[in-house]
């Protein structure tokens, strides 16, 4: 994959956790600043997803942890568990948010 490939990829899924946030009515603010989108809930904790272009992985920061993900057979997957992106921060959101969190 190349530079251009990756940014389109990694904006299509950006988008995608932005629309689902909407799409889920929970309390979530999100912005994004550059590379990086913050998710930030009631009670001030947040999830910071950011691109790492050199690398071509996402990286999402939570109170769980830190998290790789690779482009990889159309989806991204953690690097070390397997988990798919999307499913992590509706998890990862639930878990902040205190409530669950789908779209």
């Amino acid at each position: 994959m190349n530079d251009t490939e990756f940014h389109k990829l990694a904006d299509e899924v950006l988008m995608s956790i932005e629309e689902g946030i909407d799409e889920s009515g929970a309390d979530i603010e999100y912005e994004t600043t550059g590379n990086v989108l913050t998710l930030e809930f009631e009670n001030r904790s947040q999830i910071v997803i950011n691109r790492q272009e050199p690398l071509h992985e996402i990286w999402l920061a939570s109170k769980s942890g830190g998290y790789h993900f690779k482009y990889n057979d159309g989806e991204w997957r953690c690097t070390r568990s397997g988990n798919e992106l999307i499913a992590l921060v509706k998890q990862e959101c639930s878990l902040h948010a205190g409530e669950t969190v789908d779209w």
